[in-house]
């Protein structure tokens, strides 16, 4: 009976079936925000590749925000990386695939292609399984190799569900009112130093954390809601 229910589950709770309810819940939601960027004009001004930078835990207020604006974005090859992947694709982002090993190698390579054509990505740099609020190494080479500026973004909702994950993801409830800080892009240059990389990683990881608690004041939560 295990074998056949699996068999049956695996049938029934596909990416695709899975996706679209989410979606559409997603999307509602989505729509009722009202989302404050500030900020954001200066950074829409570069004409270089951009990568926004936020943490993981705080995707769909992003997701949001950037709807239907052709940003690129890296999502897994895993099941769960599908349904993310089918949610994405209908919000209007340009889908790279591809996370870890060979793989992330390669969607690496395509996202410093693009980025080096002036593309815009969002990005979570403590992703795909954390430590939450910890810069990793792809971000850096990426950022290095393309010339992109790095941009760190502040985001928070007054009205939210955080849920129990190690991310904390926050989900905003219907209506709420909702921000996104952006910071001073900052770049790493290509010739820079492995300490210097180092250095420029930290600034990153504090700016980032510094928006988020500015972020969260602003919605009237402490910087530990």
């Amino acid at each position: 009976m295990k074998k056949l229910w699996k068999a049956i589950r695996s049938r029934l709770f596909t990416a695709q079936v899975v996706s679209f309810p989410i979606y559409c819940l997603a999307s509602a939601i989505g729509r009722s925000l009202k989302i404050q960027e500030v900020g954001r004009a200066p950074v829409d001004e570069l004409t270089c590749g951009k990568i926004m930078a936020g943490w993981h835990g705080r995707t769909f207020i992003a997701a949001t925000a950037f709807r239907g604006e052709g940003v690129w974005t890296i999502i897994s090859r895993s099941r769960d990386g599908e349904i993310q992947n089918r949610i994405f694709a209908r919000f209007g982002f340009n889908i790279i695939r591809g996370s870890s090993g060979r793989e992330g190698i390669r969607a690496a390579l395509e996202s410093i292609k693009a980025l080096r054509s002036g593309a815009t990505m969002a990005f979570t740099p403590d992703g795909p399984r954390g430590p939450s609020g910890v810069i990793q190494e792809g971000i850096l080479m990426m950022a290095q190799r393309s010339g992109a500026a790095l941009v760190p973004v502040g985001v928070s909702a007054r009205r939210r569900w955080l849920a129990r994950s190690w991310d904390r993801y926050l989900i905003p409830k219907p209506g709420s009112e909702a921000v996104m800080i952006y910071g001073a892009p900052i770049w790493i240059p290509a010739d820079a130093t492995p300490n210097q990389v180092q250095s420029l990683r930290q600034h990153l990881q504090d700016e980032m954390h510094r928006l988020e608690a500015e972020a969260e004041a602003l919605m009237g939560h402490s910087v530990t809601a």
